[in-house]
């Protein structure tokens, strides 16, 4: 092997291991379990990144598109909305949790059953694609019981 070839070779294993090393990580990545016809769900997760970085969208199998969406309190009424994107902060945990920012599972193809499992892509501006496994459950990692937050209020 030439001078040359070994150097393109370390130049392109350090690009790659710089690239794994800017790649967020996302966690405990999960979803409500839904009825028959509902055609929506959430989906909530936490990310980190070492890098800022945006969360600008996803898709699944599941659904026929994933969109982002907040929450928040307008008066006495919880608010909804789609939004473009979400921050994510270097160094910084962002995560996406009943009542607040969160994903949304739109057109489900069929119920989401406690239990299951699916792939979800995550979109991010720099990061690119980033999969995960999600995990359909009645709580949140953690405990929080299902009537809290997002799961309180029809949409």
């Amino acid at each position: 092997m030439t001078f040359k070839t070994r150097l393109a070779t370390a130049l392109l294993l350090a690009v790659a291991a710089t690239a794994a090393m800017a790649q967020p990580k996302v966690e405990g990545a999960w979803s409500r379990p839904t009825v028959q016809g509902q055609k929506a769900g959430g989906g909530f997760l936490r990310i980190e990144s070492p890098t800022a970085d945006r969360l600008i969208g996803g898709s699944s199998p599941v659904a026929g598109r994933v969109e982002l969406h907040s929450m928040k309190m307008e008066g006495d009424v919880m608010r909804m909305r789609e939004v473009d994107g979400i921050e994510v902060p270097a160094g910084q945990a962002v995560a996406l949790q009943p009542g607040g920012l969160h994903l949304m599972l739109m057109d489900l193809k069929s119920p989401l059953k406690a239990g299951d499992r699916f792939p979800l892509t995550l979109k991010f501006e720099k990061a690119g694609e980033v999969p995960v496994q999600v995990e359909v459950r009645t709580a949140a990692p953690g405990g929080k019981a299902e009537a809290e937050g997002h799961g309180a209020h029809k949409h």
